[in-house]
Formats: C-alpha cells, sequence, structure tokens
C-alpha cells in the first residue's frame, strides 16, 4: 500500500459558495495537503498537517500554488480544430463551420485522433473534470469515453442527438439513438470516473420523439445525467417558438419530457425570461455559463445576478468551439470582464472566480462529495501552478498583499506554461516536466 503523501505548498481553494458565505476563500501560504490512497486526509497549513503523519512522505512544492482541479461543465470535444473561427452569429456559424467539423467524427481515426487529442488538452490546462458534449456518431463516443478513461479524467459525455435541422449526416432515427445510447451506458457508464451523459443537442434539432426518447433512457438509467443547450440567441428561441408551438418558452419543452432536474446542465441561457430563471432553481438544474463563447458568437451578455437571486447554481464551461480555448481560469476571468458590461452586473471577486472554475462545476455535475475543493474525504485532484522566474506573475505575486490579491494575479496572468503538474485521485495526469 502506497505510503500517505504530504505535500507541502500553498494551498489555495474555497470551502463554500462565496456569494453565501464570504468567508469561503481559504489560503495557506506555507500549507500543506495530506494524501493517502488518492484521498485528501487533512488540509492546512504545514506544521499543524504534519503532526498528524510526521512520517509521510514530503513532496516539497514551497513557492507554487496548489488549486483544486478545475471543472469545465460544458466543452464539445469535436470542435477541437475550429477554436477562433466563431465570426458569425450562433445559427450561421453552426452552419458553415460547427456542423461540418462535427460531420468529420464519422471517420474512425479523425475521431480517435481528436479524442486523444482533446483529453490532452484538458488535462494540460488543469481541468481534472468534465461535462464533455460528445458526437452524433457512437464510435467517435466511444473513442472520448476511451481516451477520457486512458487519461484519468472525470468525463461525464454521451451520444448527440438529433434527427432534424442539421444536415442528413448528423441525424438518427430515435429508435437507433436509443439503441446506441444504451450500449454506450452498458459499456461505460460507472466503469472508473467516466459517467453517462444523455444530450439531445437543442430543442431546434430534436423532435419530439427524439425528445421522448432521452426521457425513455432517463426512465431506463435514472442515475445518468442530461445536458443540452437552451437560450442562447434569439434566432434559436425563434425557431424553437415556430417548431414547438404549443409550449409557452424553451425550458417548457425539456419540461414536457422531464429533462429538467438536479441531474441536468443547461447551456448558456443567455436570453431566458424571469419565469424560466425561477423555474431551473426550483428544479435545481445548473447553468453551463459560456461568457468566451458568448461573446465571439454575438450571443448577448448572461444575467448572472438575475440567475444567483433565484438561487440558481451556475458553473462555467469553455463551449471549446466558439469559445477561446480549454482554460478556466481565463474563462473565469472573461466572466468578470463581461458583468462589467452588464446592465445589473454580478460581483465577481477573487473568491467567485475560484468557485465558479472549481467547486461550482462540481455541484453542477453532482460531484461536490466528490471534489471541487481540498475537503478531507474528497478525491486528491489537483493542479500545481508556478510563476516562471522574473515573470509578470512573480512580480504580482509578490506585491500581493491577501489572498484574494493571490487568487486575482493567478486567474489574470497564469498561463499553460504555469501549470506544472495536474492530478487526479493523486495519480499524475498531466506534467509539464515530462
Amino acid at each position: 500500500m502506497p505510503a500517505p503523501e504530504l505535500i507541502r505548498a500553498s494551498i489555495v481553494h474555497v470551502t463554500a459558495n462565496p456569494w453565501r458565505d464570504d468567508r469561503a476563500l481559504v489560503v495557506h501560504d506555507d500549507g500543506a495537503l495530506l494524501v493517502e490512497r488518492g484521498r485528501i486526509v487533512a488540509c492546512g497549513p504545514f506544521d499543524l498537517v504534519r503532526t498528524q503523519a510526521p512520517t509521510a512522505l514530503l513532496t516539497d512544492w514551497r513557492g507554487r500554488y496548489l488549486l483544486p482541479g478545475f471543472i469545465d461543465t460544458h466543452v464539445h470535444f469535436p470542435q477541437l480544430r475550429i477554436i477562433g473561427q466563431s465570426r458569425q452569429p450562433l445559427l450561421d456559424w453552426l452552419e458553415h463551420v460547427a456542423l461540418p467539423e462535427e460531420a468529420r467524427m464519422a471517420d474512425p481515426a479523425c475521431a480517435v485522433d481528436t479524442a486523444r487529442r482533446f483529453v490532452r488538452a484538458l488535462a494540460a490546462h488543469g481541468t481534472t473534470t468534465a461535462s464533455v458534449f460528445g458526437a452524433h456518431f457512437p464510435q467517435a463516443v466511444a473513442a472520448l469515453f476511451e481516451a477520457g478513461g486512458a487519461a484519468g479524467l472525470r468525463i461525464a459525455s454521451g451520444l448527440v442527438v438529433s434527427d432534424r435541422g442539421l444536415g442528413a449526416a448528423l441525424h438518427m432515427r430515435p429508435e437507433a439513438a436509443y439503441d446506441h445510447s444504451v450500449d454506450l451506458i452498458d459499456r461505460f457508464h460507472g466503469r472508473g470516473l467516466l459517467r453517462y451523459a444523455v444530450t439531445p443537442r437543442f430543442a431546434v434539432s430534436t423532435s419530439e420523439a427524439m425528445l421522448e426518447m432521452c426521457q425513455a433512457l432517463l426512465d431506463a438509467f435514472p442515475d445518468v445525467r442530461v445536458q443540452t443547450h437552451i437560450n442562447e440567441h434569439g434566432a434559436e428561441i425563434e425557431a424553437v417558438a415556430r417548431l414547438f408551438p404549443w409550449a409557452p418558452d424553451y425550458l417548457s419543452v425539456y419540461e414536457k419530457y422531464g429533462l429538467v432536474g438536479h441531474h441536468t446542465i443547461l447551456a448558456h441561457n443567455v436570453h431566458a425570461r424571469p419565469a424560466e430563471i425561477e423555474r431551473v432553481a426550483a428544479s435545481q438544474a445548473a447553468i453551463a455559463h459560456c461568457p468566451s463563447s458568448n461573446a465571439a458568437l454575438g450571443s448577448g451578455i448572461f444575467p448572472l445576478a438575475r440567475h444567483l437571486a433565484a438561487g440558481v447554481r451556475v458553473a462555467l464551461g469553455t463551449d471549446v468551439g466558439a469559445g477561446l480555448g480549454f482554460s478556466l481560469m481565463r474563462e473565469a476571468l472573461q466572466a468578470r470582464l463581461v458583468q462589467n458590461l452588464a446592465a445589473a452586473p454580478a460581483v465577481l471577486e477573487a473568491a467567485h472566480l475560484l468557485y465558479l472554475a472549481t467547486l461550482a462545476g462540481a455541484e453542477a455535475m453532482g460531484l461536490e462529495s466528490e471534489t471541487g475543493n481540498f475537503a478531507p474525504g474528497k478525491s486528491a485532484d489537483f493542479v500545481l501552478l508556478q510563476a516562471p522566474p522574473d515573470s509578470v506573475l512573480s512580480s504580482a505575486l509578490e506585491r500581493a498583499s491577501d489572498a484574494a490579491a493571490v487568487v486575482s494575479a493567478l486567474f489574470a496572468l497564469a498561463g499553460p506554461g504555469t501549470i506544472r503538474e495536474v492530478r487526479v485521485a493523486n495519480r499524475v495526469v498531466f506534467s509539464l516536466d515530462r
């Protein structure tokens, strides 16, 4: 049995939702994480934690910063190669950029290569857990699960199902979608850190028969998750109103088929009506806020303050294809910048940035008892950051006068080269030195 490991570093995490607890941000300048069999035994000041295991193997990372693994609640794996090409409104971008690229996942070799690169990119940016939009092809989804499992990441994903509006190459009959989904659930759901998520692309591309199929999957497998898009762009909302004339709003389409609940992540919700926000809160569903994508596609400014006031759970998504890349730190910073332009801005201090990138994502994915911070008993999922010598980041950290200033400097200035090592359950999933 491996000996306990005592990791000495500057420890940074949040213990709770900082919008509800102004003491949630915790920084131990000379801190320690005691880990045994992949689990956190203790976290706190080094001198105190050391007394609990004086013979533990010491890993001395003084001068470096240890943060919980980042959690991405909305990211499209087939869109890896089109990052930076979002110059059009949502529906036009889908037609001319995203969907042609996603059709390439029908090629097994392309899917395997994309999955490998995608998983590597997640880990290299400190993402240890992700709710991933899969592909429209079952073999491509299997490739993603295989790559994620081999890398040791926590991945929730599923077959993306559509039967209209996207082009024949991406369509599937509901009966076939059900059979393929069941096969993927049998093969991957609950295998190690992998979980299945029922994934209707969005209401525009799913008929009522396909939504009924999604509901049937939930009835048959009640412990799987749900992920989809909602209220991202005005033209999308108008299309939903035409396709579902009986529905009073976008959310009601998903509600009719039992797809909105504590197991659900809804991406975007930029243009939600007040009644929809209230119902999302009551359902305990979560919203994946993707500020970079919303800005790049001109979708609008997410009303974060209204969601928080209603009690909606909000976390972050990079979205990837329409976003700026895989960095949750950059996404959190983008959320802060965009909120400065909102008509009713939400205040985003340092603790909020860290919360959105870590514990909020764990809560959205139903993993708050497993990951998201350094509470004893949780998995040892973490990111090791080091400021390069004589860098702007090192200068900012030297000047930082309190915990909030340290976190703000890290989120503003840390880049991919700053991430030295990433672990899940204390297993190395990325190392810059290897």
